[in-house]
């Protein structure tokens, strides 16, 4: 395991009186790709900024390689961020554009330019040295926005929503990118986006955020697969979130009807909440599933059809290869390794406060 490179300790920040960050907790390790994954206003933005030196907590501290960095400014900080916004220098070149960091550091000239060559090739933009940042695309500019926090060598680069401005098919020539950049550069990686597919693509560790708590942190497998709330399950991809009692160990029963599962430890005869992926949800032939329903939507996604399904007054959402007309009867049936037992939130403030991890 790399050693913990970043520690946040009681992390607590406000604006205007209100909550932003509420005891926040949170180490990323060292060569880690760690991504923040929220809706707006929940905080992830703010702790990139309090990591970076634009913010000083209300209370609790950053802890930077064992050094307490918490009111460190930012140009002190072995760490550079880049914007959604890429605050190129319209009257620089790119070389000079790449070199701004490094000029204010004194560095000598064939230190300089040697590091310019290097960045640019990094990047896949040789040869763009006198190229101006308007005569670029988006995509260009972002990774001259990426080269210049580079030359800088710092130990951990900061990404906020850096992609955001760009089109699907940039975006995601940008996002394996930033993998082999990673990879190759051997830094950390911390990455804020409320971009599910995004995170879950990069990502080897995702932080899920709302409201200024942290509701679960994983693998993009785990996170995806093993959702540890409501919130998170509906958040991360599209998710059948049900009612459900449990009855025994192993033995769940959704919208009146049993189903087997897996986990154990959530009591007898309690209320719970399931979570089924429309992935995971198998559709045939009435009578061969559990359920009996009837198809009331369908549209053709290219890799799969989504279909809605009305079956003991739900409408379930499914993923399949299998194409069902509206107004079909359907047997619904889910494997017992695909029913995610969730406990239920005693209420609004507990579903929104911090898990323990």
């Amino acid at each position: 395991m790399n050693k913990i490179l970043i520690d946040l300790q009681h992390i607590t920040k406000s604006f205007d009186g209100q909550m932003v960050l509420d005891d926040l907790n949170l180490y990323i390790r060292e060569n880690e790709f760690l991504t923040l994954l929220g809706p707006s206003g929940c905080g992830k933005t703010t702790t990139l900024r309090i990591l970076g030196g634009f913010e000083t907590p209300d209370k609790g501290c950053v802890i930077f390689d064992g050094q307490d960095i918490t009111k460190m400014p930012p140009n002190k900080r072995q760490l550079n961020t880049v914007f959604q916004k890429y605050a190129l220098f319209s009257h620089m070149s790119i070389a000079e554009n790449i070199a701004f960091g490094l000029k204010i550091k004194n560095k000598s000239k064939s230190y300089i330019n040697d590091k310019i060559k290097y960045a640019l090739k990094l990047v896949n933009l040789e040869g763009y040295e006198n190229r101006t940042p308007d005569s670029l695309s988006g995509g260009q500019q972002q990774r001259i926005a990426i080269a210049r926090a580079i030359v800088n060598e710092p130990k951990v680069l900061l990404l906020d929503e850096p992609l955001g401005a760009l089109d699907l098919k940039l975006r995601q020539d940008m996002q394996y990118e930033l993998i082999r950049l990673k990879n190759e550069l051997g830094i950390t990686f911390i990455y804020v986006t409320h971009d599910q597919e995004e995170a879950l693509t990069m990502s080897d560790t995702i932080v899920v955020m709302n409201q200024g708590y942290i509701q679960q942190i994983g693998s993009p497998e785990r996170i995806y697969n093993e959702p540890e709330n409501a919130f998170v399950a509906d958040f991360i991809g599209d998710s059948n979130i049900i009612s459900a009692t449990m009855i025994e160990d192993k033995l769940v029963e959704i919208l009146g009807v049993r189903f087997p599962c897996v986990d154990t430890g959530f009591g007898t005869n309690k209320p719970v909440d399931v979570v089924i992926r429309p992935e995971d949800v198998v559709l045939s032939s009435v009578g061969n599933g559990k359920i009996k329903g009837t198809v009331t939507h369908l549209i053709f996604k290219g890799v799969h059809y989504e279909m809605e399904v009305t079956a003991n007054g739900y409408e379930w959402l499914v993923h399949s290869t299998g194409m069902f007309p509206v107004g079909t009867e359907v047997g619904i049936d889910v494997d017992p390794y695909n029913i995610q037992i969730m406990n239920k939130p005693a209420s609004e403030d507990e579903e929104a406060a911090k898990i323990d991890e």
